[in-house]
C-alpha cells in the first residue's frame, strides 16, 4: 500500500509542476509587452517620477492581482484601464512577470 501511495506521488507531482509553469507568465514575453507600460513606470518598473508607482520587484501575483483588477474595474484608474483593456489574460501574466523580475529600488531615494 505504501509503495502504491509513492508511485501515485511520483506521478501526480511532475502534472502539477507543469500545470503550475502553464499558468506562469513569461517575463521575456512580457518585456517585449511591456512598451505601453515605460512612458510611466520606466523600462525597469522603477518610475523616477512620484507621479507613477514603482512595480519594478513587487510580487508577480500583487502585479497579477492589480492588472486584473484594473481590466475588470474593481480598481479604478482611467489610464490603466485602457492599458490593459485589449490584453489577454497571459499578456497580463507575461507583464506581472517581466516586472517582478526587475531589480526593485522602492527603498532608494527618489532619482535626481
Amino acid at each position: 500500500m505504501k509503495i502504491m501511495h509513492i508511485l501515485s506521488a511520483a506521478l501526480v507531482l511532475p502534472l502539477a509542476l507543469i500545470a503550475t509553469q502553464a499558468m506562469a507568465g513569461d517575463p521575456r514575453a512580457g518585456e517585449a509587452k511591456a512598451q505601453a507600460c515605460i512612458a510611466c513606470h520606466g523600462a525597469d518598473g522603477n518610475s523616477t517620477s512620484s507621479a507613477f508607482p514603482r512595480i519594478g520587484g513587487q510580487y508577480e501575483s500583487f502585479l497579477l492581482r492589480s492588472l486584473r483588477g484594473y481590466k475588470s474595474g474593481e480598481r479604478q484608474n482611467a489610464i490603466m484601464a485602457g492599458t490593459v483593456a485589449g490584453l489577454s489574460d497571459q499578456d497580463l501574466k507575461d507583464l506581472a512577470a517581466y516586472f517582478a523580475a526587475q531589480e526593485s529600488m522602492l527603498w532608494v531615494p527618489a532619482l535626481r
